[in-house]
């Protein structure tokens, strides 16, 4: 199995376009003075010596290395001991809702990010606990099912948008049938759901489906996000922001977080209700209430041993540095008859 041990060090990898324009300036700045002096045939009667091709392979050298140099950031893993390993805890389904109310910016910058924001720290402070992950807005979609895999969740996690969801709403008690389906069946315990929401424009089989999840031993939690005050709704063309929702009337509209109606999914549920905040109360509170869960013994396979690989792309990404410092602008002797760059 490969992992890596910072993914975000790929983002790196975008210097390859500045890079590229670079090149691209370089070598028109070059042809252009060449020109100047006169025809490129006499200029290699005059030049002989003179490269006119090894720019490129320069470049490409150069562009390797970058590359490579990116990947040894990132510190490719390679797990080699495989076992079974014996975990304690419950099995957690987080339900995040993408409608197009929780690109509300009432939260910075959305409500959306900031409750990705907060399930990625705390998946990064579960502790043996599986967890799954469902989607919902007018349905409900299984984007992760239960796992122990922390870092694929998360990974996951980063695609969540809005655009996921081919109808729109808040489809809650959807998200909570859903989740009940992805635990053990044969469980009546160690089971909770967290639901992530602004709570606006839900189906009305909330509280229905919660209380028939709550009689299967699920504990449902819910945790609200935005403002009672409201806040507009932007509207994207692409990655553009071209205004604000409006009514029919051509009102600007403003979604309100409902927490009359999480509150009473969590009462129902036999869970607590929380505001994210800005701060880390909410997540230390959700995690007393998972601690406080009576915890299963599971055994899975996986792997425990990682050994990084960073080293031989970063020897070859520095042998290809010395390769193209050394390579000569001047034209090879055995080299000389090349024209693959040539049209």
């Amino acid at each position: 199995m490969i992992q890596y041990e910072s993914p975000d060090a790929f983002y790196l990898l975008t210097l390859l376009i500045p890079l590229g324009g670079l090149f691209v300036w370089f070598i028109f700045g070059r042809n252009q003075a060449i020109r100047r002096m006169g025809e490129e045939s006499l200029i290699a009667r005059l030049m002989p010596g003179m490269a006119l091709y090894k720019h490129y392979w320069k470049f490409v050298l150069a562009a390797i290395a970058v590359i490579l140099l990116v990947v040894a950031l990132a510190n490719p893993q390679i797990g080699h001991t495989y076992e079974k390993v014996q975990r304690q805890g419950v099995d957690l389904v987080i339900a995040l809702d993408i409608s197009r109310s929780m690109m509300a910016e009432d939260e910075k910058p959305s409500r959306l990010a900031r409750a990705k924001q907060f399930i990625s720290r705390l998946i990064d402070k579960l502790a043996g606990d599986r967890v799954g992950l469902v989607i919902f807005a007018g349905n409900a979609y299984l984007q992760v099912p239960m796992t122990s895999d922390y870092t694929a969740t998360k990974t996951f996690l980063k695609t969540i948008s809005p655009e996921l969801a081919a109808t729109q709403g808040t489809a809650i008690g959807e998200a909570i049938r859903l989740a009940d389906e992805s635990f053990d069946r044969t469980q009546k315990q160690f089971k909770a759901m967290l639901i992530i929401s602004d709570g606006e424009n839900h189906e009305g089989d909330a509280i229905e489906a919660a209380k028939a999840a709550a009689n299967k031993g699920m504990i449902i939690h819910t945790m609200g996000i935005g403002s009672p005050k409201g806040a507009p709704i932007p509207q994207y063309k692409g990655k553009k922001m071209i205004g604000y929702k409006q009514d029919k009337q051509g009102g600007i509209v403003l979604s309100r977080l409902n927490e009359d109606m999480l509150r009473k999914v969590a009462l129902t549920g036999n869970g607590q209700y929380m505001r994210l905040s800005q701060g880390n109360s909410e997540l230390n509170a959700f995690l007393d209430e998972i601690a406080a869960m009576e915890k299963q013994e599971f055994e899975e396979h996986a792997f425990t041993d990682f050994e990084d690989q960073y080293q031989w792309f970063l020897a070859i990404a520095l042998l290809l540095i010395c390769l193209e410092y050394f390579l000569s602008e001047r034209k090879s002797a055995w080299m000389s008859d090349w024209k693959i760059f040539k049209t």
